[in-house]
């Protein structure tokens, strides 16, 4: 049954490939019918094999090959949870394609390059060898290339398709280089026995560990569109909507898989969390203020995809796993439903708009809202068994997740504060604590056989991130409040035009790929 289960999760991707290579004649409503048919049957094979794998624990393949280099499969909790995850985006995915395709010339072509692009990310989960995850990787980015670049006479398009190529390019060098490291220093790439290793302590302080730590850290940040490589991700708003939904199906947060999954071999290096925990938290402070500047829909769920990712990457360096798990679940959820529905989101708007009593919060009352959810998330994790010193990341991310309250906060103790009103907001956002920090504990629960529970706080690094971490985005909601409220003083103006313009980043990095690729250049 062990190994019975990682060859019945492997069904799935095999049956979308399947779809695809044979969907070449026919017409394209067929072809799109036989690719509902074949990701409904992926997603049951998907639901099915996790389900077993709940029941009976994880399972494994032999190794295909020799020398601890090969072919094999494995499903524990990560690789379940995240295939049921990809299965179930795709299968809507592809639903929703055939009626938003209907009528264009390319839906066959499109529909294939779906269905191969989803085999390849179901790959990923279920990879128990370095060798067949880095096939898997290199696949993935190649086929959402074709679908980056279905409309290939749209000049935004064009660019966007050839950052992702340079990033994904140097992607694929560093994981390759970092997979040679790890083998060198342990003489596998088998990653259950990697796994093993380093939680038995072999290759603690090893250059060559620090090194491809470093490297795995840099392929996450380039996957998951981190700065300064961020601008592919805003311009895939040129490629038809389904795209955008499906880059939530384990493509943009391929990074954060990549960083679970080698958790335990991270831990050996933690300056490389270091690094990430610095970078992802600058992403996500980056992407949230850049979010509330621009005018496009898409464009704005764009950069709150970065800000997201950030986010997740930084859950990742302070070691806060099963949470960064968790964030992929639940982004990947609601943003593919908020690309899907984009095109209706501003008759919703309007249709729930409603004038505010109040006006802007003062900053004497936001600051005393901020104040408040820290507290809060202090006593709530707390209550869960939580310290600064024992969990600072766990702390700090809550403290981060309810600062999302704080107008509502502020709101409250208007200058009419009302009890009942008062009571609302406080029992809203104690409810929002508690559902934190207990999806946390169920989240660390369920995967606690694969991934680390969480980085060892082994001097006072971990503790300054997290500090840092609140203060940034205690500074950052400040920020927004005061901009708002501020929008016709001059330097108000010039925050708001720069940030509108994402900081100039990627302005700058269309200038670099346009010196070392000119528009004459094919796009292909």
């Amino acid at each position: 049954m062990n190994q019975f289960l990682p060859c019945l999760a492997a069904l799935a991707p095999f049956t979308l490939a399947v779809a695809a290579l044979a969907g070449t004649g026919g017409s394209a409503r067929t072809v799109a019918r036989n690719a509902i048919a074949a990701a409904a049957l992926a997603f049951a094979l998907a639901a099915v094999a996790s389900l077993g794998a709940a029941v009976v624990g994880a399972g494994r393949t032999p190794l295909l090959g020799g020398n601890g280099l090969g072919l094999s499969l494995q499903l524990d909790a990560l690789g379940a949870i995240l295939i049921t995850l990809v299965s179930f985006i795709g299968f809507v995915v592809i639903r929703y394609s055939r009626n938003y395709l209907d009528g264009d010339p390319g839906q066959v072509r499109f529909t294939r390059w779906l269905l191969l692009t989803l085999a390849a990310v179901l790959m990923l989960p279920i990879s128990g060898n370095l060798v067949l995850l880095f096939a898997a990787w290199v696949a993935t980015s190649l086929a959402l290339g074709k679908l980056l670049l279905f409309y290939d006479t749209r000049p935004a398009a064009i660019r966007a398709s050839r950052k992702k190529f340079v990033a994904s390019r140097l992607g694929d060098a560093f994981l390759a280089v970092a997979a040679l490291l790890l083998y060198v220093q342990f003489g596998t790439l088998e990653i259950g026995s990697l796994a093993a290793q380093a939680r038995s302590g072999a290759g603690a302080g090893s250059a060559l560990v620090t090194v491809a730590a470093l490297l795995i850290v840099a392929t996450a940040m380039l996957k998951s569109a981190q700065l300064p490589l961020h601008g592919w991700l805003i311009e895939v708003m040129e490629t038809p909507t389904p795209v955008s939904a499906l880059l939530h199906a384990g493509i943009i947060n391929a990074g954060g898989f990549l960083v679970l999954r080698l958790s335990d071999v991270l831990l050996l290096a933690t300056p490389a969390l270091d690094v990430l925990a610095v970078v992802g938290g600058a992403t996500a402070l980056f992407g949230s203020l850049v979010m509330l500047t621009q005018t496009s829909v898409k464009v704005q769920l764009a950069y709150s995809t970065v800000a997201q990712m950030g986010f997740m990457l930084l859950q990742c360096g302070l070691g806060a796993f099963s949470a960064a798990l968790l964030h992929i679940v639940a982004h990947s959820l609601y943003k593919a439903h908020a690309f899907l529905s984009s095109g209706s989101i501003i008759d919703l708007a309007r249709a729930s708009w409603t004038p505010s009593p109040g006006g802007q919060p003062h900053a004497a009352r936001l600051i005393l809202a901020l104040a408040g959810v820290i507290a809060l998330a202090l006593l709530t994790g707390l209550a869960f068994g939580m310290t600064l010193r024992s969990n600072p990341a766990q702390i700090a991310l809550g403290s981060v997740l309810l600062m999302g309250l704080v107008h509502l906060m502020a709101n409250a103790i208007d200058e009419r504060p009302n009890a009942f009103v008062i009571v609302r907001a406080a029992v809203t956002a104690a409810g929002v604590a508690i559902a934190y920090f207990a999806l946390q504990a169920a989240m660390a629960w369920l995967v606690g056989g694969s991934i680390p529970a969480s980085r060892p706080v082994d001097g006072v690094v971990p503790m300054l991130i997290a500090a840092a971490v609140v203060v940034s985005f205690a500074a950052v909601t400040v920020f927004q409040n005061q901009m708002m409220r501020r929008a016709d003083a001059p330097f108000w103006i010039a925050a708001y035009v720069h940030l509108r313009n994402g900081l100039y980043l990627n302005t700058l990095a269309n200038r670099l790929v346009l010196t070392l690729w000119p528009r004459s250049a094919t796009s292909r």
